[in-house]
């Protein structure tokens, strides 16, 4: 496994980390908790030092997973969590408030629930799990933040950027007042290249990347035939005539490249690990099979150059979670 420095919180994580929505069992349907336990275990013997969780997911029952396994481990695994926003409204609309999202009171509190969640002294990044740029400068939510420091419950602090709105966190970047950003950057949605990931690099902030895999649409195994469960949030993610487009898609960027869509999930992550401004990428693994697969490219290579350049032509941007 090979390892790269989460900005200026100087911790150096794992390529490849590890995506625990899927194992709260909220939204994502059929994980079972003694797979995930074996899938997080084995992740962390193939050298993952990272996991990103949140109190929302499965309310708290993800983080009490990944606190089970940290408590049992001798290695060193950091973890991030994620604060829901006080009106529980995703993503976060214009021209609402920070304090109707992050009072310094919510803040504080939620902090204190992950931590007996995972029953842990100290969260290495705590992170909003909406963001606003409307939000810099006020409220008191930066009061919190710099208290839950001040007192070890929070090492570090980041924001989880809206879904596909990857400019509405630079604002904040140029204050100094965040560690690292979490975003939605993969080979259909490239527009983090833009303008946000410059940004980070040229103020040091640590990017973990989500939806690297576009929800399974780029790890090439989605047709038009494909079902999930009955309430599984994909249906929604992939209705109507969605599978169709993102398979078309797909068998275009596989002639292009020349590769077999069994390759798609390997160039999917390493076409996010061949940007430099990128720290870590945290695909959902609810399986050692999973698992197995995604940590074989956490080896410091990314993508030949000219494979970088040819997907360059593929970039979709569209948000399915509408």
């Amino acid at each position: 496994m090979h390892y790269r420095t989460l900005g200026k919180t100087g911790l150096k994580v794992s390529e490849i980390g590890y995506g625990a929505w899927g194992i709260g069992k909220s939204m994502w349907l059929g994980a079972k908790d003694d797979e995930s336990l074996a899938a997080l275990n084995r992740a962390i013997d193939l050298g993952l030092n990272f996991i990103d969780t949140a109190l929302g997911y499965g309310e708290g029952h993800s983080e009490k997973l990944v606190g089970e396994i940290i408590r049992s481990r001798s290695e060193q695994v950091y973890v991030a969590s994620k604060i829901p926003p006080k009106n529980m409204q995703w993503p976060a609309p214009a021209g609402i408030s920070a304090n109707d999202a992050f009072p310094a009171d919510h803040v504080i509190a939620c902090t204190e629930q992950s931590l007996r969640n995972l029953g842990l002294e100290a969260i290495d990044v705590q992170q909003f799990h909406v963001w606003s740029d409307e939000w810099v400068g006020q409220g008191d939510w930066l009061e919190a933040v710099r208290k839950l420091k001040e007192q070890g419950k929070i090492r570090h602090f980041g924001v989880s950027i809206n879904d596909h709105q990857p400019a509405n966190a630079v604002k904040l970047i140029e204050t100094g007042v965040v560690d690292s950003v979490q975003v939605i950057y993969n080979i259909f949605d490239q527009s983090p290249e833009d303008v946000l990931l410059p940004a980070c690099q040229k103020h040091n902030v640590g990017v973990i990347v989500r939806v690297a895999l576009d929800e399974g649409g780029l790890t090439g195994r989605i047709t038009p035939d494909s079902t999930f469960p009955e309430g599984d949030f994909r249906n929604n993610y992939f209705k109507d005539d969605r599978k169709q487009q993102v398979h078309e898609h797909v068998q275009r960027i596989t002639e292009d490249l020349g590769i077999g869509t069994e390759q798609m999930a390997e160039t999917a992550l390493r076409y996010v690990l061949s940007h430099p401004a990128v720290s870590t990428v945290i695909p959902g693994m609810r399986t050692v099979t999973n698992v197995e697969r995604n940590m074989k490219v956490g080896d410091g290579q990314g993508l030949p150059k000219e494979q970088v350049e040819k997907l360059k032509a593929h970039r979709w941007v569209r948000d399915f979670y509408r």
